[in-house]
């Protein structure tokens, strides 16, 4: 387990992954002080109204991870991360190869960047299909391996992977960790892992988007995630900060 002074209260970070900015605002303003941390990806981009929501979210004390996976050519990368960092947000997902990662590192500013490595929606099939005959472990150690050298601060990765990550790499660097399911999984994420197993394999943050927001009551499961995360943090003997 990881034990950086990282508010206990916000290692949670609520995908908002809705079809418009009314909808996110609702679902942020029915959590409340439950969540203090969001990711904003494709699907609000595309639907207008992005940055709107992200000054609305910074008014109310949001922490914001911009989830755009930037993938492009290495100038239009540099311009794309030099035009957020004014949007004082946190995080930042970039997703390439060492050109594209030194570019995004080049005018971060204060942000901090976050480089994909295999995305959990990816099996060993999906990978074979993309033409990639390494292992997925192997794929994952490589890209975060190059990204920390470039100067990224953290990565993306699945909770299986996170053990290696940090047994190979350390802990000088952030690891953030989606596909969370408590449950038997059923949807799209293939390299899943529940709460527990996340931080315990070494994440410093989870991202969960469906198992709260189709709950009949995201607020009252928000909250079930945030006192196992407190407890979890509690018991390794880690300072809980809420709020």
């Amino acid at each position: 387990m990881n034990k950086k002074d990282i508010p206990t209260h916000e290692r949670l970070i609520l995908a908002l992954d809705v079809e418009n900015v009314e909808k996110a605002k609702q679902i942020v303003t029915d959590l409340g002080s439950t969540v203090n941390f969001y990711k904003l990806g494709l699907q609000l981009f595309m639907a207008g109204g992005y940055f709107e929501l992200v000054e609305w979210l910074q008014e109310r004390k949001k922490n914001i991870f911009v989830d755009l996976k930037f993938f492009d050519v290495p100038q239009t990368v540099k311009s794309a991360v030099a035009g957020l960092r004014h949007r004082a947000v946190q995080f930042v997902s970039v997703h390439g190869n060492d050109a594209i990662l030194e570019a995004a590192v080049e005018n971060k500013g204060s942000l901090k960047i976050l480089a994909v490595t295999v995305l959990t929606s990816l099996d060993r099939k999906d990978l074979d299909d993309l033409g990639f005959k390494c292992d997925v472990k192997e794929l994952v150690l490589s890209r975060a391996r190059r990204a920390l050298q470039i100067g990224c601060d953290g990565v993306i990765s699945s909770g299986l992977e996170a053990p290696q990550l940090r047994s190979e790499l350390g802990n000088n660097f952030l690891v953030v960790t989606p596909g969370i399911r408590p449950v038997e999984n059923k949807d799209d994420q293939k390299r899943i892992v529940d709460v527990k197993t996340a931080f315990g394999n070494g994440a410093d943050y989870i991202v969960v988007g469906r198992p709260i927001l189709q709950d009949k009551n995201p607020a009252q499961k928000a909250e079930i995630f945030q006192k196992e995360i407190s407890s979890i943090f509690s018991v390794s003997g880690q300072k809980t900060i809420c709020g």
